[in-house]
């Protein structure tokens, strides 16, 4: 997923692309990810039509390969839908694999290491394809095929045996015919996530550039984001171990109110406290990703494959929308006041998931403890 956006540069000098041409082609991958697997995953649960995953891998990694060897802008803009459709297929159903092979005790945990993983994939994307692209040439994102070919392998080799017999043993409970969940309690889940993944994107999209501002060069700016996002991913794998103990919405609240002020710390400070702050905010505020996938999955357990869908796809998409927002911000006022405004979204979260009809865990244990005799 993150190839494109590291060849980016190397498209515009080779080919000669505007800024908008190649803005537009991120765009399309976007845009035909994130409304398609909210689809795809209504049809893997109401009609069973699912890509396998070692399909959807490698459909995935040769579009993104081939758009090394291609010169004609349309061609290349067809590769980048087509690989999009590959990482549509592939985030519902590996979801609703990953969900059958959950308890409600280890659901949080289980969840936060499947996203984990692709946080890492994510890091470590551009990466591996500006290694490529440095030493051979844009044709040496055909090499990004082998890695795929052999997780591909695997996925085949591992997925008939272990897994099939444990999402059995692990189903998510059938719910009654006629006694279908409410659609409203993921509906502001939903909300919830789109208002985070705002923040969420702008603080990533504006960082870098304010604190150039505060006089960090474009190097160490770039390394303290990098670093935000680590400690996000620790905070993904943390928070699903807490929230399995001590309650999914209990987590979600506190994850999310405790980045606000870590946020602003970070805006009012300077130097190690400044980045330490930094830090707490990218641990706080990942957090509760993994945990926002693993309560969709419990409001929805016959339509796992959609909620995943909207969750890592729509939910995301929109999110990125509001960056917009702060872009507006950032030219009729400052880049400042753009900076300042990031934690108003995650507020809006906080209140969105304080009313989510879901229940408190803890504060169910504490009743259950008082009105033992």
């Amino acid at each position: 997923m993150p190839v494109l956006p590291a060849i980016l540069p190397l498209l515009i000098l080779n080919n000669g692309y505007t800024y908008l041409a190649a803005g537009l082609l991120i765009t399309a991958y976007n845009v035909t990810s994130s409304c398609t697997q909210p689809v795809l995953g209504w049809l893997s649960d109401t009609k069973g039509l699912t890509v396998q995953l070692s399909i959807s891998l490698l459909i995935s990694a040769v579009f993104v390969a081939l758009m090394g060897i291609a010169r004609n802008y349309y061609v290349i803009m067809l590769f980048a839908v087509l690989a999009a459709l590959g990482h549509a297929c592939f985030h519902p159903a590996a979801l609703s694999l990953v969900s059958r092979l959950c308890t409600s005790e280890n659901r949080g945990r289980i969840t936060s290491y499947f996203v984990v993983g692709g946080n890492l994939g994510y890091a470590l994307g551009p990466v591996l394809a500006g290694a490529l692209v440095w030493w051979f040439g844009l044709p040496g994102l055909l090499l990004l095929i082998f890695p795929a070919l052999f997780m591909a392998f695997a996925l085949r080799f591992l997925l008939p045996g272990g897994i099939a017999g444990a999402s059995a043993a692990h189903s998510l409970p059938d719910t009654k015919k006629g006694d279908a969940p409410s659609k409203k309690p993921f509906m502001i889940l939903m909300f919830s996530s789109i208002l985070r993944a705002w923040a969420i994107f702008a603080a990533i999209t504006f960082l870098p550039m304010y604190l150039v501002a505060q006089g960090y060069d474009l190097v160490m700016a770039s390394a303290i984001v990098t670093l935000m996002l680590l400690a996000g991913v620790g905070g993904q794998i943390a928070g699903g171990h807490i929230s399995d103990r001590y309650g999914r919405k209990e987590f979600m609240v506190f994850g999310l109110a405790c980045s606000i002020p870590a946020f602003y710390l970070f805006f009012v400070s300077s130097g190690s406290v400044a980045i330490i702050a930094l830090l707490l905010f990218g641990f706080a505020l990942w957090s509760t990703f993994a945990v926002a996938v693993a309560i969709s999955h419990e409001l929805l357990p016959q339509n796992v494959g959609l909620a995943s869908g909207i969750m890592l796809g729509l939910a995301i998409g929109f999110g990125g929308l509001g960056v917009a927002v702060n872009g507006m911000i950032a030219d009729h006022y400052s880049l400042a006041a753009a900076i300042g405004t990031i934690p108003i979204p995650i507020a809006g979260a906080v209140l969105l998931m304080i009313v989510l009809p879901y229940p408190w865990k803890s504060l169910k244990s504490l009743r259950y403890q008082t009105k033992r005799p």
